[in-house]
């Protein structure tokens, strides 16, 4: 870990937070994940290496503790209340990003992994009730041992599968990745997009009209373009069907 090689706080807090991959790390636990497969799920562009190596420097720093999983065969990894309590500079992070730098999505980040592991971390499985509820999303332009991944909703968890659960379906939904990974990060309203067709979406009614509240769009997904920014330009380009 590089020192700026002075006193101030800052500088010494930016010496732990601001190298590259920190921040997305500290996301990933602060959204629910626990494992080192789940954690690296959600930065699949960073090696296992760095990963092991950056959770053991966090843990050195005490922002993260490991502890024993329940059979005792491996480790999960949790933030501590110093680690918690740099979440919402994440999330700052995030809304300043949303405002400022949102703009048409370049071919290298239409990344189908971490859309599936935000979706998972993200989706609210108490949207239809305590019942079971099986949603299955097709994501239209991807192979097709890529394509089809089932999000199982029962007694407020969530199960994501990538073979048929059984039981029924109660909801479909189809779309390219591309407008999927839109709608997820609010460039495109929920019912703007199933208007239009970018999103199919085909079930009960009344679980229709639920979906809103499953997709458990955050604060993030909800924060406008700035007026006047570099990414107004977003307007235009996400207004025209693709």
């Amino acid at each position: 870990m590089k020192s700026y090689g002075q006193f101030c706080p800052i500088a010494k807090a930016a010496e732990i937070f601001c190298e590259r991959w920190t921040a997305l790390v500290i996301r990933n636990l602060g959204a629910g994940a626990e494992r080192f497969s789940d954690i690296h799920r959600g930065v699949p562009h960073m090696s296992a290496t760095l990963l092991t190596q950056r959770l053991r420097q966090l843990e050195a720093e005490g922002l993260v503790e490991r502890r024993r999983s329940d059979t005792g065969k491996s480790w999960t990894y949790h933030l501590t209340d110093a680690g918690a309590e740099f979440l919402p500079l994440v999330g700052a992070l995030g809304i300043w990003g949303q405002r400022w730098t949102r703009r048409e999505l370049a071919e290298g980040e239409l990344d189908l992994g971490l859309l599936i592991w935000g979706l998972e971390y993200s989706v609210d499985p108490t949207a239809f009730g305590p019942r079971r509820h099986v949603l299955r999303l097709d994501v239209s332009d991807q192979p097709k041992h890529k394509r089809f991944y089932w999000f199982v909703c029962e007694d407020g968890s969530l199960d994501l599968c990538v073979s048929d659960p059984g039981g029924g379906t109660d909801l479909y939904l189809e779309a390219t990745l591309k407008n999927l990974i839109r709608v997820y990060r609010g460039d495109i309203a929920l019912a703007t997009a199933i208007e239009d067709g970018r999103l199919t979406v085909d079930g009960k009614p009344k679980l229709s009209r639920r979906l809103g509240r499953w997709f458990n769009f955050d604060t993030m997904a909800k924060t406008p373009l700035a007026e006047g920014g570099p990414a107004r330009r977003l307007i235009s380009m996400s207004s025209e069907p693709q």
